[in-house]
């Protein structure tokens, strides 16, 4: 008989009484190797184009007969949650030899993630990726690395964040914002990257129009950004693969030049939204979570620094049962995006009894849906509802992997008092289920000054200005 796992959760979402969360599930799996006398030790070890190793150690059942079944949805599970959360293109799984022979044919160019090992070997790392498989105790030894970012805030900078329905600039003299706007565009469906180029380029020229001299730009956007060349993003969907390589992977070093090389540093939206967090909260340990068009995320640690993690959450698995919604992108099942963003709104329509014309936009939709909360429509209140239940239980499987004391929640779908009644149905998840989680964590949200303000200045912080540039920019 294979060994299996029943939830009872003791919050339902009232749109999707059939959801899993993985918070419980993991749970319920680590209790089943405790009854079952512990188990055997097994280390995932991800290596990162640095250099840098992450290391996640846990137990599992023993690898043989009635176990297989679940051991293999648990570690491909986790091993799927720690990709997109920290990266990495060299995988070994250390203590289970079956193990890493399955996850290899399933990370496989014709295996079921097959996306995700394309996307983490020849997108982000530049090389194939490889799965190994060794002995627990010749683990490849965890070397983090972590480093400050932005802070800086003296001179007349420049910051910009690029969304994928709007771009967002603001100009600051020395900390202080003396003007922003957004500006609408619609960068994902453009297959010339002069689009993107020109629209970047306006915004900044917008601002620096504002400010006596430009001494630094910084900027966030969706996507995984190392080392300011652009990897792969959301954004850029449109573009075919050889002008991406050509003209999109070097934008912001060409923006940088057009812009006399003036320190420029762009990072991943929400590694600036943790960072604006932590600098308006006087405060580290900071897990940003934005709702948008997609989910962002963004982690600072207890120190005070960012890692070479991806922190993309957008892709991590939430929801564990086997016919979750899914993922338009990467085909997989039961991961963020469809529960903690526009695209969750729109698939919670129909189940609320709200219809809305298939090709209307989902920023649209979710317009639509925010004017029916104000006006106290019980079918909105369920949709919000739900998202809230969704994140209860996220907020616990989030903080299996983080350490923070500070959760920073922002986001279109946040606003208005459809978000009040996502982040109550959280907090009373996390009261009953994870009574340890909520007596840690301290929610916060920006107001709407602090919104705007706080990730431009976020995001123009991101450059150090160089003593000699100091100089040169006085003179």
């Amino acid at each position: 008989m294979t060994a299996t796992i029943s939830l009872s959760p003791r919050f339902r979402p009232v749109l999707d009484p059939d959801f899993a969360p993985a918070a419980l599930w993991n749970r319920a799996y680590r209790a089943m190797v405790h009854e079952s006398g512990g188990g055997q030790d097994l280390a995932i070890a991800l290596e990162r184009s640095d250099g840098s190793v992450s290391l996640y150690r846990t137990r599992i059942l023993p690898d043989e007969n009635a176990h297989v079944e679940i051991n293999n949805l648990y570690v491909e599970r986790l091993l799927k949650f720690l990709l997109w959360q920290k990266g990495g293109w060299r995988v070994t799984i250390a203590g289970a030899p079956r193990l890493a022979g399955y996850l290899r044919g399933v990370y496989g160019p014709e295996g079921a993630r097959a996306f995700d090992r394309q996307f983490m070997g020849e997108r982000v790392y530049g090389r194939p990726m490889t799965i190994a498989g060794t002995a627990f105790d010749q683990a490849p030894v965890e070397k983090e690395t972590a480093a400050p970012l932005g802070r800086h805030l003296e001179g007349y900078r420049i910051g910009f964040d690029l969304g994928a329905s709007d771009r967002k600039c603001a100009a600051v003299a020395d900390g202080q914002v003396i003007f922003s706007e957004e500006v609408a565009w619609n960068p994902s469906a453009q297959a010339d990257p002069q689009y993107h180029y020109d629209g970047i380029d306006d915004s900044l020229r917008r601002a620096a129009a504002r400010l006596p001299r430009v001494d630094a730009i910084g900027g966030s956007a969706a996507g995984v950004y190392v080392a300011n060349e652009v990897r792969v993003g959301s954004l850029y969907r449109g573009v075919p693969q050889d002008l991406f390589d050509r003209r999109v992977r070097r934008l912001f070093f060409d923006l940088q030049a057009a812009w006399g090389g003036v320190p420029f540093d762009v990072v991943n939206d929400g590694e600036v939204t943790a960072l604006a967090g932590s600098m308006a909260l006087g405060d580290s340990a900071v897990l940003g979570i934005a709702m948008g068009s997609s989910l962002a995320s963004g982690f600072v640690t207890p120190e005070g620094t960012i890692t070479t993690w991806l922190n993309e959450l957008a892709f991590v698995p939430v929801d564990y049962r086997g016919n979750a919604p899914a993922d338009e992108w990467s085909g997989d099942r039961g991961v963020g995006a469809q529960y903690f963003s526009q695209q969750a709104v729109g698939r919670l329509l129909a189940p609320a009894g709200i219809e809305l014309p298939a090709e209307m936009p989902l920023p649209v939709k979710l317009e639509h849906v925010q004017k029916l909360a104000a006006a106290g429509d019980a079918r909105a209140r369920k949709i919000y509802e739900t998202v809230g239940v969704y994140f209860g239980y996220n907020i616990a499987h989030y903080a299996d992997f983080y350490d923070f004391r500070n959760l920073l929640v922002l986001g279109r779908v946040l606003s208005g008092v459809g978000g009040d009644w996502i982040l109550a149905e959280a907090e009373k998840v996390l009261r009953a289920e994870f009574p340890e989680v909520a007596e840690r964590i301290r929610f916060h949200i920006p107001d709407e000054k602090e919104k705007r303000h706080g990730q431009a200045i976020a995001a123009a912080s991101l450059p150090a200005i160089r003593v000699q540039e100091k100089i040169h920019a006085i003179s």
